[in-house]
């Protein structure tokens, strides 16, 4: 198969999206155009900074787009006239327009294995929801959010030790292998997809500040699983005497409930818990603003009367 010979357009903002569209340039496909959500300003120095998938399409000399509204701006696609579109956490709902100017048709990579967890936030919603197997399924997009027809499914084996940033590896690598070992034949029209079934549709929305601050009112399993999926970024956190302190990773420990909801309990030299409403979880990894993450074993022996403080 003459790989150069299809024109595909990708869309996809983030990290995980970079990864697939290096893996499709480098197996020989042809981005004809990558589209990306505009650049942000990060960092403490507020410094203006393109979407990963920007970077990868710079490197490689494709030209690229990235419109503020794509409902409203979407014209430059629409004159390509592509054979197909790839998308992969791209961030915004792509109009009808688009899908309908596509000779073939548009394929995306979804972070769950769906129909459970439509949505933006798969991967994390796996983690909060204690999975212990999620993946990635390849679909047909359509106008309905994570809807359409599915290609291929793959699992992806959650282990005790992920949190989220581990996971989105496993997650981006997997939906690489995936989408390569199926886009020859879908570009063919040898692959047929197989209906969601509609009654089993879970959904997860995006990640929002608020959700960033941690809950003491949890379960320890509760309480860790949101900490695996915030972690390490954006990072959930609790304030420690007006101090923001994320909360990088814990693990349950008890269902004891022996002081106040927020207490520091120094067990050994080696074991601290934090107290919840409905148990106790070991502090194993914290982090102060604008510090570095440490162990939380270093943590406590920077702190004073830490067993007379409270988290909040």
């Amino acid at each position: 198969m003459d790989r150069k010979k299809y024109r595909l357009i990708f869309m996809g903002t983030p990290l995980i999206a970079s990864h697939i569209l290096d893996g499709l340039i480098e197996a020989g496909y042809n981005i004809i155009l990558v589209v990306a959500n505009e650049d942000k300003i990060v960092g403490r120095k507020g410094i203006l900074t393109p979407p990963e998938t920007i970077k990868v399409a710079q490197k490689y000399h494709i030209p690229t787009f990235q419109p503020h509204k794509i409902r409203l701006d979407y014209q430059q696609i629409v004159d390509l006239h592509a054979d197909a579109l790839i998308t992969c956490a791209y961030g915004q709902i792509i109009p009808d327009v688009i899908l309908n100017s596509l000779k073939i048709g548009a394929i995306n990579v979804h972070g769950s294995l769906l129909p459970h967890l439509r949505g933006a936030s798969p991967i994390q919603s796996a983690l909060f929801e204690g999975l212990k197997v999620s993946g990635v399924t390849i679909m047909e997009m359509v106008s309905k959010m994570d809807a359409g027809d599915m290609y291929l499914k793959k699992e992806v084996e959650i282990s005790s030790d992920d949190n989220y940033t581990s996971y989105y590896q496993k997650i981006a690598e997997a939906g690489k292998l995936a989408l390569l070992s199926m886009l020859d034949n879908y570009l063919l029209g040898n692959i047929k997809g197989e209906k969601q079934d509609e009654t089993l549709a879970t959904f997860c929305k995006k990640i929002s500040q608020d959700q960033e601050r941690l809950s003491l009112d949890m379960t320890p399993e509760e309480f860790t699983n949101c900490v695996r999926g915030l972690s390490y970024t954006p990072g959930g956190y609790l304030y420690l005497e007006d101090k923001k302190i994320k909360i990088l990773k814990v693990e349950p420990y008890s269902l004891n409930v022996e002081k106040e909801v927020g207490s520091i309990i120094k067990m050994n030299k080696k074991t601290y818990v934090l107290q919840l409403s409905k148990g106790q979880v070991l502090l194993k990894e914290v982090q102060k603003e604008s510090k570095n993450r440490v162990d939380f074993i270093s943590f406590a022996n920077g702190e004073r009367d830490l067993e007379h403080k409270k988290f909040y």
